[in-house]
């Protein structure tokens, strides 16, 4: 119910009138019966345009992160995420992808659309990257056709990293769906798995028009990371470096003139001092009773 009172009232008219989504292709999702929709993911907001366009609910299955938040937001944002139809899906690996992959496989049983994006996560620079082997292992366990959904534009919306959405349109290219029942009998074959996967990937590059990228985003994403706290490192140490410097100076300055100033001269005959020295020249001395001229008479006189 809270489903449809939200898609129906709230989200889909709001979304309508702010993006205008086209859709091309959407006779190719089954009117009725399991089915997987196989998108590439580009923005957050992904989750939203899909399922706004689709008659029929989809079941997404969205990151555990989303349902473990601490404090009230992460309560609400892990009920909304609940109530609307997402399920959470540990991505470690082992036994506990194992579990959420089979709570997608248990809706596909019950006949129902599960959304699911083969990138594991969000592209992060709008790249189509290699597909993980969940999809694979759902269709196959499963027996369900995949369905590949190309997002267009959705990352202009929503770039990583903002929160406020840019308000233009976007599109969805909805293929023709893709049948893997040759293998059945094979679910559990890494081999067959990855061809199925890269298979489905494929046929996203072809819908998308993005350039495809033969390895994991999460892993671009991961150099990404380190590159940049490895720029943050240096730039600290360039900055520490540089205030150490200054310090270093300014001890140095201070310590000349303490000692000039203890060799009686004041800090204007420092400079006086320094810069006849640096000329080469002796500074101008007066002669003996020079301020009364006695001098020269008495050399006269004799």
């Amino acid at each position: 119910m809270f489903y449809w009172i939200m898609k129906r009232i709230f989200i889909a008219p709001l979304v309508n009138l702010l993006f205008r989504p086209w859709v091309k292709g959407m006779d190719n999702i089954p009117a009725e019966g399991g089915a997987i929709l196989a998108s590439n993911h580009l923005s957050v907001s992904d989750s939203i345009f899909l399922p706004v366009a689709v008659d029929r609910p989809v079941v997404f299955l969205a990151k555990s992160d989303y349902f473990t938040g601490k404090g009230l937001k992460g309560k609400l944002t892990a009920a909304f995420f609940r109530l609307s139809n997402q399920l959470p899906m540990d991505r470690s690996g082992g036994t506990a992808s194992a579990d959420s992959l089979g709570a997608g496989e248990q809706v596909l049983r019950e006949g129902k659309l599960l959304g699911i994006y083969p990138e594991g996560t969000r592209s992060p620079d709008g790249r189509l990257y290699r597909g993980k082997l969940g999809v694979a292992k759902l269709a196959l366990a499963a027996g369900v056709p995949v369905i590949p959904v190309a997002m267009i534009g959705t990352d202009k919306v929503q770039p990583i990293g903002k929160t406020v959405p840019n308000i233009r349109r976007v599109g969805m290219v909805i293929g023709e769906p893709l049948d893997f029942s040759r293998y059945a009998g094979m679910a559990e074959d890494r081999f067959v798995q990855r061809s199925v996967t890269d298979e489905i990937m494929y046929a996203l590059m072809r819908l998308s028009g993005q350039e495809y990228v033969d390895v994991y985003a999460q892993t671009v994403k991961n150099q990404l990371a380190a590159a940049k706290k490895q720029a943050k490192a240096e730039h600290s140490r360039a900055a520490h470096a540089k205030a150490e410097q200054a310090k270093a100076d300014h001890a140095k300055t201070g310590h000349i003139q303490a000692e000039h100033t203890q060799a009686g001269q004041t800090p204007s005959e420092q400079a006086t001092a320094g810069q006849a020295k640096a000329d080469g020249a002796q500074p101008e001395r007066p002669g003996p009773d020079a301020a009364t001229g006695e001098g020269q008479d008495a050399g006269a006189a004799s």
